[in-house]
């Protein structure tokens, strides 16, 4: 499976918001694109999508930047990825006449195989990746000074 860097950038940008602004701090774009060595022209894209889709909330003025919109807990793996690309979780296209091998392979294989990255999709929440994230990175647990 391909994903589009759009997709793959929307989530670490996301993740990156939920993680560093736990603690009710806002996260400005010019830390998430550096942090995720994310083009802040790109990222900023990106952010907007994200914004229109209702899981980040701007905030202006010389201490803006970002926050999640509602808890980590209510946002599904899903509903970010139908944001950032609507063909990810598409319903595949079945045939009603299945006559060749390749309708098979899709009807017996892909078409399982799409219909449980969905039912994933739909219970994993953007909390339950984040301390996946963590629990695999000690980059999350890192400091500079």
């Amino acid at each position: 499976m391909r994903i589009s860097t759009k997709v793959e950038y929307g989530l670490a940008a996301l993740a990156d918001i939920a993680i560093y602004s736990e603690k009710g701090a806002v996260v400005p774009a010019s830390d998430i694109s550096e942090r995720q060595s994310i083009s802040q022209k790109y990222l900023e894209q990106i952010l907007v999508t994200l914004k229109h889709a209702g899981f980040i909330k701007a905030h202006k003025g010389s201490g803006g930047g970002y926050s999640l919109s509602r808890s980590a807990e209510k946002v599904t793996m899903s509903e970010i990825l139908n944001a950032l690309d609507d063909s990810i979780l598409a319903d595949s296209i079945s045939r009603e006449n299945e006559s060749d091998i390749r309708d098979q392979i899709n009807s017996c294989f892909w078409n399982r195989v799409d219909t449980n990255f969905r039912k994933l999709a739909e219970t994993v929440t953007l909390a339950d990746f984040i301390a996946g994230c963590k629990g695999r990175e000690s980059v999350w647990d890192m400091y500079v000074i």
